[in-house]
């Protein structure tokens, strides 16, 4: 008779994250659909007893969707040349692994992962300035590419170092050339990966607040992050529009997760595997 051994202590440790990570969650969504009055007389987690959709109707009518095309631009304009280049990048690694100046380059890749945004902050506003790109969505996309690049880089050439190289080698000998072998080989194997470091990324920049706090000024290039100080004011914060706004800039991460799920996990593993 097989025994099985249950990890009590785990179980209970999990669940207790579980609720640890809902209470949040449950509060946000609750008081989106409250109205300012019923926040402050009402208990914190009770339900509404009046439920109102004014917080997400005044957030939609304050430029709401301005935000969140800004936001889109500003995700897309980072993600796909960043993970382009990264994949590149590291497809270059793992098939030049005897180049001295590929090795170079791959030591800076993984210096610049020691390196945090805000130790380059001040340089970087003065190279937006002096390239006269300040407030505008160019501004955020150049650097973001930056910073997203390295982390990039070390998932796919782990990633692909697992390919075997037999695969590369029965290609060669059929007359592939390295573009067609990063094209029709390396890249469906890679996808995983690909879908790892660009739902990563893109949660970055999604929620990124410090380089659009400091390279725009103008209300029309604003992003989701900084549009929330929309809500704000000198003296009162109308908290459940500020949540509301919360819940529409989640969704579409929460969509992207859903679909990306299992690549996800799988890229997250399969690159370190070894």
């Amino acid at each position: 008779m097989r025994l099985i051994r249950r990890n009590w202590l785990g179980g209970t440790a999990g669940w207790l994250w579980l609720v640890i990570v809902l209470i949040p969650l449950y509060w946000i969504v609750v008081t989106s659909f409250k109205d300012q009055a019923g926040f402050f007389t009402q208990n914190p987690f009770a339900l509404p007893t009046d439920p109102t959709t004014e917080n997400y109707k005044l957030v939609i009518e304050s430029d709401f969707p301005r935000y969140f095309l800004n936001s889109v631009i500003v995700t897309a304009g980072t993600i796909l040349p960043a993970v382009a280049i990264a994949f590149m990048a590291a497809y270059a690694i793992v098939r030049g692994a005897g180049s001295r100046f590929l090795a170079g380059v791959n030591g800076l890749f993984l210096m610049g992962l020691a390196i945090p945004l805000q130790a380059t902050i001040i340089p970087v506003y003065l190279l937006i300035i002096k390239m006269h790109l300040y407030d505008s969505l160019l501004a955020i996309i150049l650097p973001s590419i930056a910073f997203s690049i390295p982390l990039s880089v070390l998932v796919l050439t782990n990633f692909i170092r697992d390919v075997p190289k037999e695969l590369f080698e029965s290609m060669r000998v059929d007359g592939a050339t390295e573009w067609g072998m990063l094209r029709t080989l390396a890249l469906p194997l890679t996808r995983p990966a690909l879908v790892t470091v660009s739902i990563y990324n893109g949660l970055g920049v999604w929620n990124g607040f410090l380089l659009p706090l400091i390279l725009t000024q103008s209300p029309e290039k604003r992003t989701l992050p900084l549009a929330l100080w929309t809500f704000q004011g000198q003296y009162s914060v109308n908290v459940p529009a500020v949540l509301a706004s919360v819940v529409l800039t989640t969704l579409p991460i929460v969509i992207l997760y859903a679909l990306g799920r299992r690549q996800l996990l799988s890229g997250l593993t399969a690159g370190f595997s070894r």
